[in-house]
């Protein structure tokens, strides 16, 4: 928006603050290469448009905004003479994008003194000099290093996840290797078994009806075994140790708990008894013993596998290196996974509740990075609640909000202090100890969220109440955004 052209005064210059030390000869030049405008009430430039002007307020009040979703929140309102804004990184030339980041609008009659971005760029360089390049090193040298702490916070939170992933993988590896290295055992005793079954003095029938009560032996371990009370099954434990002991079967005690994990009772060895000969029925009874053992173990084996393919389909859902880096996403399938690769960092005396509305549609977004941020959030607030060495719990909720999807963590920690509330999101700030947080962590969140997705990141603290809200938009309005299928 241009303004009303005004005589320049280079009187009323040379009082601003920014030029004060200038020599007449140099505010000569100020308001021969540069004009005084004025507008009325309304804006002045767009955030994102090409930066072509430097601002400097002669009288009036400006409002400086960033777009955030569908909103313009205000970062800055003033009406102190001098303040400046728009393109005062002109200096840099193309080395960075010269556009506005953020919006000036006016809110009453108000002056500006105005250089054009290429003026100005060439004022700094002619009369300051040593500034310009003291001004370079500080720009770039601050976001090299936001860049290099930037990959080194990823990194950090790779190995606390690779060490997450690979602890919640070992044990059921683990578990599935002791179950084949027990089944291998229990195969071969019945082989053995079976060969002395065969050469016994069973008769046809007998190992018929052997047979099928193997087979409904099978079945009800696979729909029983592990569903008794402990008191249960030591009571039942109890009964077939005496019914065992009663048929005159040695050390039936050893035998009494396979059977009671699997769902077998006194009943079901009556039906044993009933199908064999009384000389025989100790033999069944141990090659029984060795079928529901076999049962269990392989259920076990399923189990662990089961969890192990659960888990690698996390890490891929978590990684999403198998997908589009921008796609419709299912916000809580993304939550899910990402609480199960920080699982083993959040520990036992966290408990985590997840307060998911399942009517959310998927949105487009950058499902990796926001499982990035979600990272992010629920280590601050595991971190908090640790600090207090009292349990704790780690509440998940989404919800719609308006147009926007609401992610919220909650913890139950000591809460983030009023006075540094504002400045949690600003790079390089952090509570943690030295060593332990880059300060990055939710500048990387805040930019992700914002920046990246056109949402918003806030946060609500009390002690014993910290919520960090996430909002993001349930549509975009961008012509390449993904499209759910139909």
């Amino acid at each position: 928006m241009n303004g009303q052209p005004m005589p320049c005064s280079q009187e009323e210059i040379g009082t601003l603050f920014l030029f004060e030390k200038l020599a007449p000869d140099q505010i000569a030049r100020l308001c021969r290469d540069g004009r005084v405008e004025a507008f009325e009430p309304g804006p002045v430039y767009q955030e994102g448009d090409p930066a072509a002007c430097f601002y400097v307020l002669l009288e009036g009040t400006l409002i400086l905004s960033r777009r955030i979703g569908n909103y313009d929140v205000e970062v800055n309102r003033s009406s102190s003479r001098g303040v400046y804004a728009g393109a005062f990184h002109a200096y840099l030339g193309d080395r960075v994008q010269q556009v506005y980041n953020n919006s000036l609008r006016v809110i009453e009659p108000s002056r500006f003194f105005v250089l054009p971005a290429e003026t100005f760029a060439g004022i700094m360089r002619d009369w300051f000099p040593m500034a310009v390049h003291l001004l370079e090193g500080l720009f770039f040298g601050i976001k090299n290093t936001q860049e290099a702490v930037g990959q080194r916070e990823r990194l950090l939170a790779l190995g606390s996840l690779s060490a997450g992933l690979t602890h919640e993988l070992n044990n059921p590896a683990a578990a599935a290797v002791r179950a084949t290295s027990a089944l291998r055992e229990r195969v071969a005793g019945m082989r053995h078994k079976l060969g002395a079954i065969a050469a016994g003095p069973y008769r046809r029938d007998s190992l018929e009806a052997l047979v099928e009560v193997q087979e409904r032996a099978a079945e009800r371990v696979a729909k029983t075994a592990g569903t008794l009370s402990p008191l249960e099954a030591s009571d039942r434990e109890d009964a077939v140790s005496d019914w065992l002991e009663a048929q005159g079967i040695a050390d039936g005690w050893q035998l009494a708990p396979t059977f009671v994990q699997a769902g077998l009772d006194t009943d079901w060895l009556d039906q044993v008894a009933a199908a064999v000969d009384e000389g025989t029925l100790e033999g069944a009874v141990r090659w029984l013993n060795y079928t529901v053992e076999t049962e269990l173990l392989m259920n076990e084996i399923e189990d662990s596998t089961t969890r192990i393919s659960a888990l690698v389909t996390a890490a891929k859902q978590y990684s999403q290196l198998d997908r589009a880096p921008y796609q419709v996403a299912d916000v809580n399938e993304l939550l899910d996974s990402t609480l199960l690769m920080v699982s083993g960092k959040i520990g036992p005396r966290i408990t985590v509740v997840r307060e998911y509305d399942r009517t959310l549609p998927k949105i487009p977004a950058y499902p990796g990075e926001l499982n990035q941020v979600w990272t992010n959030l629920i280590d601050n607030a595991v971190s908090a609640m640790k600090s207090t060495d009292a349990e704790g719990t780690l509440t998940v909720r989404t919800a719609r909000d308006g147009g926007h999807l609401l992610v919220e963590f909650g913890d139950t920690g000591p809460g983030v202090p009023a006075e540094i509330r504002d400045r949690i999101f600003d790079p390089f700030f952090t509570t943690k100890p030295v060593g332990e947080g880059t300060g990055l962590g939710l500048d990387i969140s805040w930019r992700i969220v914002v920046n990246k997705h056109h949402g918003d990141l806030r946060v609500r603290s009390v002690p014993g109440d910290t919520r960090f809200q996430v909002r993001l938009p349930l549509t975009s309005t961008d012509s390449n955004a993904p499209q759910e299928p139909s």
